[in-house]
């Protein structure tokens, strides 16, 4: 693989993200966590609303994770949120506000797997380690014309290619490569800088065999309860399991519906499975403003359905 070719290829098309823009590593890292399940034009618009309220790990730390949660509200997997906000609060105890510079560092602190370790500490940090997410899977599939390569023929592929004088330009040239032009569908392939390489070039568009996902239907019930003035009575969930500590109605796949009005059916897709709610309306005797904490995408879902008015978050 043409190192050079890839490296001048990036330098002179790379997109103008705003952690490419503003390049710290608090900036990065959150952009790397958004972005490991969130697409790219939401991820950009959710980076900038927490930066702008939470423009260092300090300013994360001291504040609540109910707050987090209420800005994250809309980006999806809120997992995520709670786990970033445990890990301000660990990089304030235990590296004094500033964040680890080294892959093995980083790897300890909550919410950081092996991925997020490499790109913060190649990016952010210039360390020679090599990242590997399912865009460069895609190129080293192509490249070597494997139909389904193994996690690890692809960490060695990774890592044989691996630019060290410029590990950060490198992983991003490869990660912007996999989404400008060694796309799942329909690859730009006369536009590909390393094309000469490319063992796979002629078939291209099958690599690598798509993974089959099962997927499962989940039906439940769920409950709406507005007071007087039409607020809905909220729970909030526990801290584990499906949209942990946010807030929502109730939702049981055995509840008992005499006596409350039917509303009508969602459908809402989960990564490996798809819910299915019957929703109901009730009465309540205490309402919650809806606004005013943190909701799920359901949750949103299923509250317009029942009339009730929300902000856009």
């Amino acid at each position: 693989m043409n190192q050079e070719a890839l490296l001048s290829w990036y330098r002179r098309v790379q997109r103008p993200l705003p952690w490419r823009l503003n390049p710290s590593p608090w900036s990065i890292l959150l952009s790397e966590i958004l972005l490991q399940q969130t697409q790219m034009e939401r991820g950009i618009l959710y980076h900038q609303k927490l930066l702008n309220r939470f423009p260092t790990i300090q300013s994360m730390a001291e504040s609540s994770v109910d707050e987090v949660l209420l800005l994250w509200q809309g980006a999806g997997y809120y997992s995520r949120a709670r786990r970033l906000h445990a890990l301000s609060i660990e990089v304030m105890e235990h590296y004094g506000g500033t964040l680890p510079d080294t892959y093995d560092e980083l790897l300890k602190l909550p919410g950081v797997g092996p991925y997020t370790a490499a790109a913060v500490s190649s990016i952010a940090f210039s360390r020679p380690v090599a990242c590997v997410d399912g865009n460069i899977r895609r190129v080293m599939a192509r490249q070597t014309n494997q139909e389904n390569p193994s996690a690890k023929e692809v960490q060695t592929f990774a890592d044989e290619q691996l630019a060290v004088e410029f590990p950060g330009d490198w992983n991003q040239a490869m990660m912007e490569l996999g989404a400008l032009v060694c796309r799942p569908k329909k690859p730009n392939c006369i536009e590909c800088p390393i094309q000469e390489s490319c063992l796979g070039i002629e078939r291209a568009h099958e690599l690598p065999l798509p993974r089959k996902l099962v997927k499962k239907d989940v039906s439940m019930d769920c409950v709406v309860r507005l007071d007087s003035l039409g607020r809905p009575e909220l729970i909030q969930r526990p801290d584990s399991g499906l949209f942990a500590g946010l807030w929502g109605p109730d939702y049981d796949t055995t509840l008992d519906t005499d006596g409350l009005d039917f509303l009508g059916t969602i459908q809402h897709q989960l990564s490996h499975r798809r819910l299915i709610v019957k929703v109901w309306k009730g009465s309540s005797e205490k309402g919650t403003n809806p606004n005013e904490v943190a909701l799920s995408t359901l949750d949103r879902r299923v509250l317009n359905l029942a009339g009730v008015l929300l902000d856009i978050p």
